[in-house]
């Protein structure tokens, strides 16, 4: 109960700008500013939605290191003396 309270204070706190922002549009009275204030606002929510480029090269480089060391492992592995 009381680590219930702290969460759902700083949940309703950090959910409240965001509310806050989307209902701004609504009260503008000029019909062209208010539809560039939702214009805007699609575009800052697209920009966040937009996942981030694959990076090829970063996860190529990756597997590379792992399958250097993978060998490592198999030629450390084969040194061992079985049953001697």
């Amino acid at each position: 109960m009381k680590f219930s309270l702290p969460a759902l204070l700083a949940l309703a706190i950090s959910t409240a700008p965001a509310a806050a922002v989307e209902q701004n549009c609504r009260f503008i009275q000029a019909k062209p500013e208010r539809e560039s204030c939702y214009r805007h606002q699609e575009d800052e929510l697209a920009a966040k939605r937009k996942p981030a480029p694959p990076r090829e090269s970063t996860t190529l480089e990756s597997l590379k290191q792992m399958r250097q060391d993978d060998d490592a492992v198999y030629r450390s592995i084969n040194n061992i003396c079985r049953g001697c």
